[in-house]
């Protein structure tokens, strides 16, 4: 293969995280899984960053009427016919994620057994419908929430923490809806899977513990206020043990995941002539580690002893974290792509793209970011180092002033993190 030029490197890094986004999108994913029409009514809702992308798609394919309220984030909306939609805040819930959390559960009360409730789940749904426990104020939550966001703590220990203090994530909105049956169609952004972590199981029975939730915020030193300290010291308060919500009238179907949207990713490289290696759906803990475990990586394929040889693509998913310490601007993605850079050194012949599938790295406006050999040059020649730039968490303004931010706009779906190294 001859030496790629860089303006086709950066296209095929483009083109490989579009074909991942694709592979994830609700039209393509949502219909063989819809489950048969009910005798009576059906009921949808959800929550999460592609919900409402979902909610149109059930609607186009569904064969009669629907009723029912999804919530989604802030510019990731829809039009639906039927299908209320609101948005809200992420990932720091807002008054509309409360209101959103309360039609939500007023519109599965009072069904029968033969009415159906679909229930459309998807990454951001924790925050995006937010229904604080009884005596626990939306404020208290909200100051619980953005702690655990800046701790580093992983999306299961966030998550588990959230159903300990909510009263619709796990399985109490299940739990609302009996005897209705519920179909939960999910689209993953956690690592493993795991349908009672994706937007903190509201349709999943709870199997984690206040004890536990008491020892993850131990864990990372966040103080809570007494509202919620007294919720998770109350005796009465005990895991709900959710005897309605059986395979007998609930069931999940993962729709879209990671791994998929990956080998979507790996046919793209494999049709430009690459060789492609996924190191795994599912990584995670500190973006500055993982970023070192991949140059590892990469150093071992360019000494001739990796699991495949060069030109090569090594592909990868799964959910990061973030120790904030700094007062910048940025997400993981940045933060990954920060710390690849440093760790390569300028390497020759290595290129990457770090972004969020569902087009917004954190808080920001970008979906990601782009990596060169000659990152950390360029940004020298404008007085921007590397080391200052982590120091204080701020992956967007480095990347902002090199013009390497990707910006996608939302997706509209999310399977979490891929990154994307190219080696020539």
């Amino acid at each position: 293969m001859n030496a790629p030029r860089t303006n086709e490197i950066t296209d095929l890094l483009r083109t490989l995280f579009d074909a991942a986004v694709a592979a994830a999108q609700p039209d393509v994913c949502l219909p063989p899984f819809l489950p048969e029409p009910p005798k009576g009514r059906t009921v949808v809702v959800g929550a999460g960053k592609a919900s409402a992308a979902m909610a149109r798609t059930l609607e186009r394919h569904w064969p009669t009427k629907v009723q029912g309220t999804v919530v989604t984030r802030y510019g990731h909306a829809v039009n639906c016919t039927d299908i209320e939609i609101i948005e809200a805040a992420h990932p720091v819930p807002d008054e509309n994620s409360e209101r959103a959390a309360r039609k939500i559960l007023q519109a599965v009360q009072n069904l029968t057994k033969d009415d159906l409730v679909i229930c459309l789940i998807s990454g951001g749904g924790s925050s995006l419908m937010c229904l604080p426990a009884e005596g626990i104020s939306l404020a208290d939550k909200q100051q619980v929430n953005l702690a655990l966001l800046k701790s580093g703590a992983s999306i299961s220990e966030m998550n588990c923490v959230r159903k300990q203090v909510s009263a619709i994530k796990g399985g109490k909105l299940a739990r609302a809806a009996y005897p209705a049956s519920v179909v939960t169609l999910l689209i993953s952004d956690v690592p493993g899977d795991d349908p009672a972590t994706i937007a903190s199981g509201p349709t999943v029975a709870n199997t984690s513990t206040l004890s536990e939730a008491k020892e993850i915020l131990i864990r990372y030193g966040i103080e809570v206020p007494q509202s919620i300290q007294n919720h998770l010291n109350n005796a009465a308060e005990q895991t709900l043990q959710n005897s309605h919500i059986s395979p007998l009238f609930s069931r999940n179907a993962l729709i879209a995941t990671p791994q998929i949207s990956l080998e979507a990713a790996a046919v793209a490289g494999k049709k430009a002539g690459y060789r492609v290696h996924i190191i795994s759906d599912r990584l995670e803990g500190d973006s500055g580690q993982v970023a070192r475990d991949h140059v590892a990586l990469v150093n071992a394929i360019v000494a001739g002893k990796g699991p495949v040889t060069r030109p090569c693509i090594l592909l990868s998913g799964g959910e990061t974290t973030v120790h904030v310490t700094g007062k910048g601007r940025g997400g993981r993605n940045a933060e990954f792509g920060m710390a690849l850079a440093a760790e390569l050194e300028g390497a020759a012949g290595i290129y990457a793209l770090a972004c969020d599938t569902d087009g917004i790295d954190g808080t920001e406006d970008n979906a990601g970011v782009l990596v060169y050999p000659d990152t950390l040059k360029r940004a020298i020649r404008l007085g921007n180092p590397v080391s200052d730039y982590r120091k204080n968490n701020d992956g967007y303004g480095y990347f902002q002033a090199l013009d390497d931010l990707v910006v996608t706009g939302p997706t509209r779906t999310n399977v979490n993190d891929f990154r994307a190294i190219i080696i020539v």
